[in-house]
């Protein structure tokens, strides 16, 4: 490996050996594809014409009324596929055919990577399987018809918890026997080194949107980016632009975690509030541990944010104090869900309900001078029977 894929104490590669070819093979694609200026021109292009970039930066006058500010809405929802899920696999997919790969496998939770991965295997005529948990099949049939209408093969898995952590362990079994020939597209800020930083680049569009889009409605910097965080993608996507430049150390980066049935309870997914450093999925990072080591299940309303660990980066940020997360109880992201719908006319995804949510709570912080950003990660289509089922079994 040229680089150890380190964000302080956190990342690296813990895998078996018989990875570490395909990973070695894959850094040196992707440091080669960085810079080449052919590659990011059709990246660009396809960005702009097939996925819909720029996303809209949206003032939204419910959310500003309610906080007493500018609250603007990164509308991520609007890109193709539902979410920003795109940005990522449309990249991981050029970076595939340009590696002379066949076949797109990924895994899922909420559904979104995996429908992102299903069109961009269409698109680019590359066979694609999708792994993704029992429990999350069931709570997420929209995504999973669409990704057999896109040609994929959806495997679902019964193992552990029958959710994302699960789907990911079983991808990375496959992958080990025909990396060859696979590419995995991972899709969230985890895993092995590469992937963290290259799910990175190729989410950081949107805190590069935001930031040209915040000066051009306002004038200045966002007082603070909000954004919901399971593996943390989007959110890193929406931060990346604020952490390393001096002139943004103002800019409050806030992450939204799920704080399932409560985080006095074990039902939830709060791993940066509540977990500790450990080794998942091939890095070090926060998990949800027991005092011997062992995972804990994650528990969520949303099935992206339903997931043990948390990327590296996203600890380092933690840790440095440069970002700071708060857990979201399913109650006030299903509140946050109902509020946005009627408010504005968007239906929020679960995992971006979480953000709305967590901004709504925050509103004392804020004053009438303030500029803050939600990243609306993705749509909530695919969440309408799980949530509505929620709702009419709390009483509405």
């Amino acid at each position: 490996m040229k680089r150890d894929g380190r964000f302080g104490r956190f990342g690296g590669f813990y895998v078996s050996e018989l990875l570490i070819p395909a990973l070695e093979e894959l850094e040196a694609a992707w440091l080669e594809a960085r810079d080449d200026d052919g590659f990011q021109a059709e990246l660009g292009a396809m960005l702009r014409d097939y996925a819909g970039r720029p996303t809209p930066l949206y003032r939204s006058p419910s959310l500003s009324r309610a906080l007493g500010c500018a609250v603007y809405l990164k509308r991520e929802d609007l890109l193709h596929g539902g979410a920003h899920k795109t940005n990522n696999t449309l990249a991981q997919g050029l970076l595939a055919k340009r590696m002379g790969k066949t076949r797109l496998i990924a895994e899922t939770g909420a559904g979104q990577h995996g429908v992102a991965t299903a069109l961009i295997g269409a698109l680019l005529g590359l066979d694609v399987i999708v792994f993704m948990g029992a429990k999350d099949v069931a709570r997420q049939q929209p995504n999973v018809r669409r990704m057999r209408l896109f040609g994929a093969e959806v495997r679902s898995i019964e193992a552990g918890s029958r959710s994302l952590k699960d789907a990911i362990n079983e991808t990375l079994r496959y992958w080990t026997e025909f990396s060859r020939e696979a590419f995995y597209v991972f899709g969230t800020v985890a895993g092995p080194h590469p992937y963290p930083s290259i799910v990175r680049d190729f989410q950081r569009v949107i805190g590069e949107e935001i930031r040209a889009q915040v000066d051009a409605a306002e004038g200045r910097l966002p007082t603070a980016v909000i954004a919901c965080v399971g593996g943390g993608s989007n959110a890193i996507g929406a931060f990346a632009e604020f952490v390393d430049d001096d002139a943004c150390d103002g800019v409050r980066l806030i992450g939204a975690e799920a704080g399932g049935h409560g985080i006095d309870t074990e039902q939830h997914g709060a791993t940066l509030t509540l977990g500790s450093a450990g080794c998942l999925h091939g890095s070090i990072s926060y998990l949800l541990q027991d005092a011997h080591g062992q995972v804990r299940e994650a528990d969520s309303i949303s099935a992206g944010l339903d997931y043990p660990g948390v990327g590296p980066e996203h600890a380092h940020l933690h840790e440095t104090g440069r970002a700071t997360y708060e857990p979201v109880t399913d109650d006030e992201a299903l509140d946050a869900f109902v509020w946005l719908s009627k408010g504005e006319g968007i239906i929020p995804a679960l995992e971006s309900s979480h953000a709305i949510a967590l901004a709504l709570r925050s509103k004392a912080a804020f004053g009438p001078d303030d500029v803050v950003v939600i990243n609306l990660s993705g749509r909530g289509d695919k969440d309408l029977a799980h949530a509505m089922a929620a709702l009419d079994a709390r009483g509405g």
